[in-house]
């Protein structure tokens, strides 16, 4: 039974509530039940912003995600601090390492830093950090699926622009070969 409860957190202005829609759209392209709940501090653009995604195939008892979240995808050191514990024994945390320079202290989660600014700006698009980050999140978790992925930023960003479309497509690739090149050096340590 697929159960994901999801909570993505940054600074306003970091794409953090596009990056948690983009993972419900997505996820209801793949056939499962979805929810998306937003959270501001008092400004929008630099104040704090966190969502709440869940994303199962059972129906959703609550859309909220407080200290029960399978996955934590965290952009700036505030954040990291903030909801850290808020992940299960056994979850994930992936954390903008290019904004968060420390290690995550915590030993019973998978922790997956990556440095998502820097292969940012390597796609022509240095706001495509959230694109990063999500890219990561799909080669983690096995889910959900790119063409769903870029289905859904067609109804979140709308139709717009196709350079701008292609960019973020190119950022989702550099984080999902990303975490896999991690993957394979854990591996072989």
């Amino acid at each position: 039974m697929y159960n994901e409860r999801i909570l993505c957190a940054g600074f306003g202005g970091q794409g953090v509530m596009s990056l948690g829609k983009l993972i419900a759209y997505a996820g209801m392209l793949d056939g499962r039940q979805v929810t998306w709940m937003p959270s501001y501090g008092p400004e929008m653009r630099g104040g704090t912003a966190n969502c709440s995604v869940v994303v199962a195939d059972q129906p959703i008892g609550s859309p909220i995600v407080t200290a029960n979240a399978t996955s934590l995808i965290v952009m700036n050191l505030p954040s990291f601090e903030r909801f850290q514990q808020s992940v299960i024994a056994g979850g994930l945390i992936l954390f903008n390492k290019s904004l968060i320079g420390r290690e995550l202290e915590r030993q019973d989660v998978v922790a997956q830093p990556l440095e998502a600014n820097e292969l940012a700006a390597e796609c022509a698009n240095p706001k495509a950090v959230n694109m990063v980050m999500l890219g990561a999140y799909m080669a983690l978790r096995g889910a959900p699926q790119l063409h769903h992925v870029s289905e859904a930023m067609k109804q979140v960003f709308g139709e717009g622009s196709s350079t701008l479309f292609n960019q973020n497509m190119k950022a989702l690739r550099k984080g999902i070969e990303a975490v896999g090149k991690s993957t394979e050096a854990r591996k072989a340590a």
